[in-house]
């Protein structure tokens, strides 16, 4: 069982490592609108990895979903949308606080959110607050807040040497749009929690423990791209300043170079959550909700190191750099605790 526990944050790590750089490739496209950028890379994220990976997990593709309860597959898709609101404000989010900590408020507010809610509305308080196991993961969860509003005031302090400071900096507006991002974000963790019985179906009809997570991403990512895709294509067509048309009318070079990146980011970011779901197979059902703890804490953490791999933190002094591996040790060591009253509710 400690093993199985093991392996299942092993796979948590290389998720959220996936997550903590698929932006590296995105942000490299040149002479793109972000829209039409973000539309491509979702198309790939949102709309044809789900797809694709479940047309060849399902013997019966259309006849699976067509089983399925229909409140089942609606309340999934509608919390796959409201992920989808949580996406879109983000980006107002950087606009109020900066990125280091409009991120870090998100985050923590989706941790919590996405945590906790899911098994308090099915009745599991008491496991959380009379057992070991869920004494010791609810103190995780309280260690793993402390790590990242560290590694948040870390790369606050990083932007601020570097001179990167918000013009717009507001700190009642980011908070309001940063709790509000955190907890729409958190829509995910209710989607996968609403899309229980798919998970059930896919392992009846013989898929593979370790993929049978992946049928429900068709719905909840399916529906967070009709937001984020709607999002994109309004602002597109109705302002001035963006061109679809414009975007596409660029050389084949660049067209071909922009696709391959915006499809690099999309495919990384799919494969978080593809790799979500080997952890999540590891974890003992009865404590599934330490998932989405492990998933958004450790990918602050993989935030961090990805930062500074890609030289980000060049030019720094030494304090913050002090900050962000204090919060990394911190993080690690929630992810440890968690890890602990998982193996003693297991």
């Amino acid at each position: 069982m400690q093993i199985m526990i093991l392996a299942g944050i092993g796979w948590h790590i290389v998720g959220a490592a996936c997550a903590a750089s698929f932006y590296a490739p995105i942000e490299k496209v040149k002479k793109w609108s972000w829209e039409t950028t973000w539309a491509i890379a979702g198309f790939f994220s949102w709309i044809l990895l789900p797809i694709g990976m479940s047309l060849i997990l399902l013997p019966h593709f259309f006849a699976f979903y067509a089983g399925q309860a229909t409140h089942v597959l609606l309340m999934t898709v509608l919390f796959g949308a409201m992920w989808g609101v949580g996406n879109v404000s983000y980006g107002l989010t950087m606009r109020y606080l900066g990125m280091s900590l409009g991120i870090g408020v998100a985050i923590g507010v989706t941790l919590v959110v996405g945590t906790l809610v899911p098994p308090l509305m099915h009745g599991q308080a008491a496991v959380l607050f009379s057992t070991q196991g869920g004494r010791l993961t609810l103190a995780g969860i309280a260690i793993a807040l402390v790590g990242i509003a560290v590694v948040s005031y870390a790369g606050h302090q990083k932007e601020q040497q570097l001179g990167r400071g918000v013009e717009e900096f507001n700190v009642m507006l980011g908070l309001a749009l940063a709790v509000m991002c955190g907890i729409f974000s958190s829509g995910f963790s209710f989607g996968l929690d609403a899309a229980t019985p798919l998970r059930a179906a896919a392992l009846s009809v013989g898929v593979n423990p370790l993929y049978a997570r992946l049928p429900s991403y068709v719905l909840i990512m399916g529906g967070g791209a009709v937001v984020n895709m709607g999002y994109c294509f309004i602002r597109l067509a109705f302002k001035k300043s963006l061109s679809l048309r414009a975007d596409l009318g660029q050389p084949r070079p660049v067209l071909a170079k922009n696709s391959a990146l915006a499809a690099a980011g999309g495919i990384m970011w799919y494969l978080q959550f593809f790799f979500y779901a080997w952890g999540e197979a590891n974890i003992p059902a009865r404590v599934g909700y330490v998932n989405w703890m492990l998933h958004m804490s450790i990918y602050v953490l993989c935030g961090g190191l990805v930062g500074l791999a890609l030289g980000e933190w060049k030019g720094v002094g030494s304090r913050p750099v002090r900050l962000l591996w204090a919060g990394i040790i911190i993080i690690i060591a929630a992810a440890n605790l968690v890890g602990l009253g998982t193996a003693a509710a297991g």
